[in-house]
Formats: structure tokens, sequence, C-alpha cells
């Protein structure tokens, strides 16, 4: 009995120190932002832009509510001498309090990544305990971030959805874009091996149309937002130049992340004559040292499937299938070697060629790496090696030409 009075005692006890709901926050009282958007103006002021999730609109609207016929976000702007004040100043157009743990994108617009750079706003958006450094970044390429941020989605309800899932999209199955988010840039901007690469957005069409529920309610949307283009930093964190033509799948070939992606090549004189769906491929990249000088061995293998075929190849032969091989092979061997010579102009290593230099020979790199860019870059020895393996030919293996005559 002495023991149970004892424990009941404690028991009250204890619920004296229970810190309760102490730090609540009602729902009521939030404003999830799912996006911001950040421009620079001409007179030095930036301007956020805050695009805020409508809970009850996207709800109705996904279940056939009444609340279709309003935008599922909402966006406002504020402006401020940095990113802490115009934070500050948004309480006096939001009602409720900002919260950024829901935030997944991030987009910086052209002319702030060129001028300022990025280092001032991750330094603000790292600092914040709410802020995920997981969030999705993009370069307004061509507009303005505010246009990015503002355009409504026909299919994606949530236009930061839609960006993010282009980015997965587009990356997986064509490799011409990237998806990189706060740590990831980061990471490039505090190694020396590596400069920072992010994919650029840009609004195709009317923009004002494109702020309007019009934008979603017709067949072919007056404003798209779409992937365009690599936008390629140095190590202080300011906008260098843009790759906007095939050179951008090279990259991604260099930097080990193809998943799905085609080569083309041509066959007498038929131009793209075989088109090969890559289903498998691996880059390796490794340094040596020939005569105390850095050199740099790129080597791929790609597997794939038959995707298209121009020319009346007999496919069932595997003697023509090995001449396809080689053929693509070296195809693909000089469009990675095109975007080598694009780096080396541009003395700004996205791929990180010094990575295995400083892993493997750490004591040449100390030596290298104050003039590494500039000067060992431009002029560092490339080698590149490429296999390639036809493993299927689709669901047929000749193709509908093959009744005409083989040369």
């Amino acid at each position: 009995m002495i023991r149970k009075r004892v424990l009941a005692v404690l028991m009250l006890v204890s619920i004296v120190f229970l810190p309760g709901c102490w730090d609540k926050r009602e729902l009521t009282d939030l404003a999830l932002i799912s996006a911001i958007g950040i421009d620079k103006k001409n007179n030095g002021k930036y301007v956020l832009h805050f695009q805020i999730i409508n809970p009850g609109n996207v709800a109705g609207g996904l279940q056939g509510g009444g609340a279709g016929d309003r935008p599922p976000v909402s966006v406002y702007s504020v402006a401020g001498d940095n990113l802490t004040e115009a934070m500050r100043r948004a309480s006096v157009k939001i009602s409720r309090r900002l919260y950024y743990s829901h935030t997944n994108l991030v987009v910086i617009s052209e002319k702030l990544a060129r001028e300022d750079g990025l280092n001032d706003v991750f330094d603000n958006l790292e600092r914040d305990t709410e802020f995920r450094t997981t969030a999705t970044v993009v370069i307004a390429h061509k507009t303005k971030a505010e246009n990015i941020i503002k355009v409504l989605t026909p299919i994606d309800k949530i236009p930061s959805n839609k960006v993010n899932k282009t980015l997965d999209f587009t990356e997986s199955q064509y490799g011409k874009n990237i998806k990189t988010n706060i740590q990831d840039i980061i990471k490039c901007l505090v190694v020396p091996t590596k400069s920072p690469i992010i994919t650029g957005f840009t609004m195709k069409g009317d923009s004002e149309k494109g702020k309007s529920l019009e934008n979603t309610q017709s067949t072919e949307s007056k404003a798209v937002l779409q992937a365009d283009g690599l936008a390629v930093f140095k190590h202080d964190g300011r906008l260098q130049y843009w790759i906007e033509d095939k050179n951008g799948i090279g990259v991604m070939w260099l930097l080990n992340r193809i998943k799905h992606t085609y080569i083309n090549a041509d066959w007498k004189q038929v131009e793209n004559a075989i088109s090969l769906q890559v289903s498998r491929q691996k880059t390796k990249v490794s340094a040596s040292l020939q005569n105390g000088q850095p050199h740099i061995h790129v080597h791929i293998t790609v597997e794939g499937t038959v995707d298209a075929v121009k020319y009346p190849f007999h496919l069932s032969d595997p003697k023509v299938l090995e001449q396809l091989e080689r053929v693509l092979s070296k195809q693909l061997k000089k469009d990675i070697a095109g975007t080598v010579q694009s780096i080396k102009k541009n003395k700004v290593d996205i791929v990180g060629f010094g990575d295995p230099i400083f892993r493997n020979y750490p004591k040449v790199w100390k030596k290298i790496e104050p003039k590494w860019e500039a000067e060992y870059l431009p002029n560092l020895p490339v080698d590149i090696k490429v296999e390639t393996f036809i493993r299927r030919t689709g669901l047929r293996n000749n193709p509908l030409q093959d009744k005409l005559d083989r040369d």
C-alpha cells in the first residue's frame, strides 16, 4: 500500500515538470511557404517573392470542390536592403507567421547571381533553423524570379512541385539538366576542386496571363515554365556563363549523372542514321602524372537499346552490331571531347577534374591549386575512352527498310 501511494505521489509531481504544448502552432496562424523567389532591383534592393499555399483551395481543387475557382497559392512580394529585412517587412502584408519548413524551391534571378553571387543568399538561408537545405535551387534565366514564382501550372497545382518534378523527370530521361539543392551548392563552394552548376528555368509566353487561373483552364497554357540551360558559377559564387547547347549532356556524362538519354550517330551519307537509347552507363574519371604534369583519363561504358534507325541496317547480323557500336562510341567520344574543350576554354572546373588529382597526388595539388583553373585547366591533357554495347534492338531486328538494297 505504501509503495502504491509513493508511486501515485511521484506521478502527480512529475506532471508539474511536463512542458505540455508550450510551442504549439496552429495551422490557421501559419503561412506555409512552398517557394521563394529572389530578385534584385536596379537600386540595389532585394525583392523577395513568397509563394504561399492556400490549403483549402488546394484540397478543394483536388477533390472537385468549390475551391476550384480560386488559386492554390498566393504570392506576396516584399523589398528590403537585405534578405533579413525583406523577411521581416513581410509582416506588413502577411497576416500569418512565415513557415519555411515546407519550402522546397528557391529561385534566384540571373541579375542577382551575376552581380552579387550566391554566398550572402545561402548564408542567410542556411542560418535559419526552419529552412531546409534540401530545397531545390534554380536560376531564373532570361526572366525574373518573380515570373517563375507567380505562374500557375495546370497539372501540378503547386507551381514549386511542377519545377521539382520537371527537374526529376528531365534529368532521368534526357540528361541535359541537373537537380541541385542548397547543400550540393554549398559543398561545391567550399571545396577547391569543383565549381557549382545550377539548372536554369525560364517562363515562355504571357507572364500576365500566367498569373491568372486562365493559365490552368485551357488546353494550351498561355505561360509555361521549363528547364533552360545550366548556369556555371565560380568559387566566389558569381555566375560566369550559361551552357545552353548539347554540352549540357556532356557535362552530365562527365559527372556520371546520366540515367537515360540517347546517342545519335551518322552512317555514310545518312544523318542520325541510328539512335541508341542509353539504359546503363558508368563514367570513371582518374588522374595520373606524366613528366610531373597531371593527366586526366575518362573511361565511359555504355549499354543501350536501338531506339530508331533511318538506314536499312541488318541488325540480326552480329558484325553489323559491332560496326554500329564503334560508330556510336566514336560519336559519343566526339561529343564529350567538345564538352571538355568548352570547359577548358571557359576556365571553370565544373566536373571536378581536380578532384582525382587532389585525392591521389595531394602534394602536387597543393602546388598547382592556386593556378588550377587559370593556368593548368586550359592546357590539361584529357584522354577519353568510350565503350558502347548494344544489348537489344527493340521488338524487331531489321528495320522496315530492310527490303532496300544493302550497300
